[in-house]
């Protein structure tokens, strides 16, 4: 018997994939948006929309604000494209510049500021869900709580959320928080385990000294518990899988693939699907063909022996 693995109730209207557009915009120069870009980002979002994509998932550094600046050319040219989606982006990581290394920076100003250039560069007036890119060493919750409060009230943000953030530093921050934190993207998929292996292999020596293994500890068990939606960026672990020669992880999947009559990309989102916790994979190709090889995802369920062998395969040996 299987059960069904609903959303938390603040994105449960937003579906089970999330679009990420860090693809879109051109290169990662100065440069303006072009036509091309254009039209390369009007394909990949009609693809993403296709399969049934809701959330679409930004960032103020991801082309440098050409992303956001595209998307927000493609909701002024297509009237009723607000409507069909939601709006989520990201602020917190700086750039190297003249007085400073790249860094990160959740001050109260820092945020309130990047909130205006996300809206401004997507052309609206509000987004449905702002996340704090990384964890910044000098964060205040008190600070982040106040600078939110004050976009609420102004309308411009819905929700507030995190990413790359554990399970203590959700906690801190909430601690702050009125209203609470709705989700948490982290880099989880079949290449990247630790979040998962955290809660596995914690008593097991090698796993625990592995670089990003145990701090991770408790986080994916706070999310769940506290209604926190995680989101998984990297979710298609960059072709690793592709090759069903390249290794016997990979072989595993392309098995698994044909058994569900699938694809490979569908098989590594529906492995992400089938955890508890209702992880959002966040797909972030730019390629249309790709994304709509994603739509299977939603469709298959994997058994606890092919999720394990899947598991257990990618590790490289057996569970302690």
């Amino acid at each position: 018997m299987s059960f069904p693995l609903p959303l938390t109730s603040h994105l449960r209207d937003a579906g089970p994939l999330v679009y990420g557009c860090m693809a879109l915009g051109g290169d990662w120069g100065d440069g303006p948006v072009t036509e091309a870009d254009v039209a390369h980002a009007h394909e990949a979002v009609e693809a993403a929309l296709a399969i049934g994509i809701k959330l679409f998932d930004h960032a103020d550094i991801y082309r440098r604000g050409k992303a956001e600046t595209v998307f927000g050319e493609l909701l002024k040219r297509d009237a009723g494209l607000r409507a069909k989606v939601r709006l989520q982006s990201k602020c917190g990581i700086r750039f190297a510049d003249d007085t400073a290394p790249g860094r990160y920076d959740l001050s109260a100003d820092y945020i309130e500021a990047s909130v205006d250039g996300i809206l401004k560069r997507l052309a609206v007036e509000h987004i449905d869900i702002l996340l704090l890119h990384r964890p910044d060493p000098l964060m205040q919750p008190a600070e982040i709580a106040h600078a939110f409060g004050r976009l609420k009230a102004a309308g411009k943000v819905g929700h507030l959320g995190v990413s790359n953030m554990h399970a203590g530093q959700m906690r801190w921050l909430q601690s702050a928080l009125r209203e609470p934190l709705v989700a948490n993207q982290l880099e989880i998929s079949l290449a990247k385990l630790d979040a998962i292996d955290a809660g596995t292999t914690f008593n097991d020596p090698q796993a625990t000294t592995r670089p990003g293994g145990i701090a991770w500890a408790g986080t994916l068990e706070y999310a769940q518990q506290h209604g926190v939606q995680l989101q998984a960026w990297g979710s298609l672990a960059q072709g690793r899988f592709n090759d069903p020669s390249a290794s016997a992880a990979a072989k595993a999947v392309h098995e698994i693939a044909e058994a569900h009559r699938t694809t490979v990309n569908a098989v590594l989102l529906a492995w992400l699907l089938r955890h508890p916790a209702g992880i959002q994979p966040v797909i972030g190709s730019g390629n249309a063909e790709r994304i709509r090889a994603c739509g299977d995802a939603t469709r298959i369920q994997l058994s606890r022996e092919e999720w394990y062998r899947l598991y257990v395969a990618t590790r490289g040996q057996a569970l302690p």
